[in-house]
């Protein structure tokens, strides 16, 4: 079939598997381009398809010849229907793995489930004895407790009072006024309880009681904290109190790793473009500024590019350069203050009739369409595609 996008709102409806594989070694084109990290040789990646989860699967394997089993929920396409983009780049992902002589081996489920934990336990154990990283970088809206079996969902709300700012439908280039009201019920315990730690520790818990760990392992999961302008939203907001029960989470992993001499760590990313942050009001605009201003002091960095850094300069790198609350920073170079104050200076006249020369919208639009194999070079889009494609180690 012939697959064209179709968009509603901030997802797009389908996907392009010759666009999604192109992206996928494009990556891995990235990775070989950047030499050798001596980093970890069998990985777990929890959240592998798509963006920083994918990133990283990429950089273990292709950057430090890492056997990699990648964890994710997405759905394969079907005779006349598309399948997701995560399932496309799985399958993509694993031809290249498997043609460069790498293990590479997939779990397409819940990875909130106990199900999908023991079936990950048991391939650890059948294949490859121990792991040495576990990249826990799960993004979902929703998760049924495997304990309670209750459904909770998570929010996008400000905490404590209504927030209004600019946003942009990334779409139109339309810049407008968006209020939020604020949190209330529930709303930030389940939303805690959706992107918080609690599942990132249940995982470790259980490679741990497993003996599936090696000495010295090391766990990371990836946060964010923003600028001043989107911190009522997000950071102050339902997400922010997530992240920092994740944050908060590190140090009790950390506790119980202690015994293995193991380390658990959460690594701040910079704002990208993803399926996540698509979602959040007011953070297209600030990143088509923030995109324009990057790559105006070439610092500008994708998903792949974040994670290779974060592998190569800091996690064996040799120097963690831990901040004040012993997190990794790799939105470093978002957060310098030059970058900062060049961003919250076209936050001020932003509108729709400026911000395609003020911002990068164009970029940011680009970058949405690639995460699910559209606008990719080199790809020709009027030719017929097979939408029924395998990920070899799940069919």
């Amino acid at each position: 079939m012939i697959i064209e996008p179709r968009t509603r709102g901030f997802i797009c409806l389908t996907s392009h598997p010759v666009g999604c594989e192109q992206n996928v070694i494009n990556q891995i084109e990235y990775i070989k381009s950047k030499g050798k990290i001596d980093g970890a040789k069998k990985v777990l990646v929890i959240g592998a398809s798509t963006g920083f989860g994918l990133a990283s699967r990429i950089s273990s394997a292709f950057g430090s010849d890492a056997a990699t089993i990648g964890v994710f929920f997405d759905k394969p396409g079907t005779e006349g229907r598309p399948g997701s983009p995560g399932f496309y780049n799985t399958a993509a992902f694993e031809k290249q793995a498997t043609a460069a002589g790498l293990y590479a081996k997939s779990i397409n489920g819940d990875a909130f489930s106990n199900e999908i934990k023991d079936q990950v336990v048991e391939l650890i154990k059948e294949d490859l004895g121990q792991i040495d990283l576990v990249i826990y970088s799960l993004a979902s809206p929703v998760r049924t407790h495997p304990v309670t079996g209750k459904r909770y969902k998570s929010v996008l709300k400000p905490i404590g009072g209504d927030f209004s700012n600019k946003t942009v439908d990334f779409h139109t280039g339309k810049v407008s006024e968006i209020s939020i009201k604020p949190a209330e019920g529930d709303d930030v315990e389940n939303t805690i309880t959706v992107m918080g730690g609690e599942d990132w520790k249940m995982w470790m818990d259980a490679l741990k009681e497993a003996d599936v760990l090696s000495e010295g392992a090391t766990t990371v999961a990836y946060s964010y904290i923003g600028p001043e302008v989107t911190k009522p939203v997000y950071r102050n907001g339902t997400i922010g109190a997530a992240k920092d029960h994740l944050e908060a989470t590190a140090f009790t992993i950390a506790d119980d790793l202690k015994s293995i001499g193991g380390r658990a760590f959460v690594s701040v990313n910079k704002a990208l473009v993803t399926q996540a942050s698509s979602a959040i009001p007011v953070i297209p605009l600030y990143i088509s500024l923030l995109y324009k201003t990057m790559k105006e002091k070439g610092i500008h960095e994708g998903c792949i590019e974040q994670i290779q850094r974060l592998y190569s300069e800091r996690l064996f790198g040799g120097d963690l350069a831990l901040d004040e609350k012993g997190r990794i920073r790799v939105d470093d170079w978002e957060m310098r203050e030059d970058v900062q104050a060049e961003v919250s200076k076209l936050w001020e006249t932003a509108t729709t009739e400026n911000l395609s020369e003020i911002g990068d919208l164009e970029g940011y639009s680009n970058d949405f369409y690639n995460l699910f194999g559209f606008k990719v070079d080199g790809v020709d889009y009027t030719v017929d595609v097979n939408e029924v494609v395998n990920v070899p180690s799940i069919q």
